[in-house]
């Protein structure tokens, strides 16, 4: 029971993962049940931190060995990590440029995403403002050096210097009916000082033990990745993986959700002096906004099928996979148009 609502059953093969928010438990019976039938298990706090998982797939030796002899090679990561940035990148780009009434085609590869637009419908159109303008320009002009970048430290300033722009202009993609409250000041985190914020965090949590569980079931080591360092709880190939999807996953349904004036700024969210969480019923809100999002339908611009974002994790995974495997060239492909 949680708050009154009746507990639900599912078949286990109809389950995927299972997640657990704040003090939520498990017992060993339910732990043991799920690694007999390879049903991943993540934690979250209750304002969305992300703080590990248990899985049983651990894959072939000779598959993660010959992950690990790939990403020790610095030439070979950074390949990997120009691919990765200029995806994401790319992908930001799109959103301020949708706003700016530009032609999106003109920065990204002809084939993009189709589906983007019943979340870009929700965007401001036609109303760029001044600060939106410059972030673009400041964009544009990044993207040439940090596509030379020499090492990983430098691709990582030019995408810092990048990803503060996006940012920048975020509160402009909001519309005004919204409210000023629902408007982000820039990107906060642990904590959110900000409802948005507190939006966008929760949702890269979600993100994150989606992202990790597709590379769990494929078999790849979550520890080494090729362009994040290790640091807390978060697998670095996770978080490397997490930026092919941060912007059609998580930023565009919350920006299209607070323009559609989905959320009750009080209702939803816990302020605690500078400090914002989602309350209960705002993580019911998000997660199955997250979950819908999930569901829609992207045409790969390689592949040429089309497929949902769920499995399109799995995919890029086994994408990255053949990147070392002689058969690469179709990793990081993905654009927003």
């Amino acid at each position: 029971m949680d708050g009154g609502e009746p507990s639900q059953l599912y078949p286990f093969n109809e389950v995927g993962q299972v997640v657990l928010h704040g003090f939520a438990q498990i017992s060993t019976q339910a732990l043991g049940f799920c690694n007999q039938h390879e049903i991943g298990v993540h934690w979250l706090t209750s304002g969305g931190r992300y703080l590990g998982s248990w899985s049983s797939g651990a894959g072939t030796v000779q598959r993660r060995i010959r992950q690990y002899k790939a990403l020790t090679d610095a030439e070979f990561c950074l390949r990997l990590a120009k691919q990765l940035t200029e995806a994401r990148v790319r992908s930001q780009l799109s959103v301020l440029l949708r706003a700016n009434r530009q032609d999106l085609n003109s920065v990204s590869s002809p084939a993009v995403s189709k589906d983007s637009a019943d979340e870009t419908s929700a965007l401001p159109d036609g109303q760029a403002t001044d600060t939106i303008k410059e972030s673009i320009a400041t964009i544009r002009k990044l993207l040439g050096p940090m596509s030379r970048a020499k090492d990983i430290h430098s691709l990582r300033g030019y995408e810092g210097s990048i990803g503060a722009q996006y940012f920048r202009a975020l509160p402009d993609l909001i519309s005004d009916e919204a409210g000023e409250e629902m408007k982000p000041d820039g990107r906060s985190r642990r904590p959110p000082r900000d409802r948005a914020n507190a939006l966008l965090s929760f949702g890269y949590a979600l993100l994150m033990k989606d992202v990790l569980n597709a590379i769990l079931v494929v078999g790849l080591d979550p520890s080494l990745g090729f362009y994040h360092q290790p640091r807390s709880q978060a697998h670095p190939l996770a978080l490397d993986l997490m930026e092919l999807f941060r912007v059609p996953l998580v930023d565009l349904p919350i920006i299209g959700s607070i323009n559609r004036r989905q959320w009750d700024a009080d209702e939803d969210f816990t302020v605690a002096g500078q400090q914002v969480w989602l309350s209960n019923a705002g993580r019911k809100k998000l997660i199955a906004i997250y979950e819908r999002r999930k569901q829609d339908q992207w045409k790969h611009p390689v592949i040429g099928y089309s497929l949902s974002y769920a499995r399109l994790m799995e995919l890029e995974v086994r994408l990255l996979e053949k990147e070392w495997m002689n058969e690469g060239g179709l990793f990081a492909r993905m654009r927003l148009r």
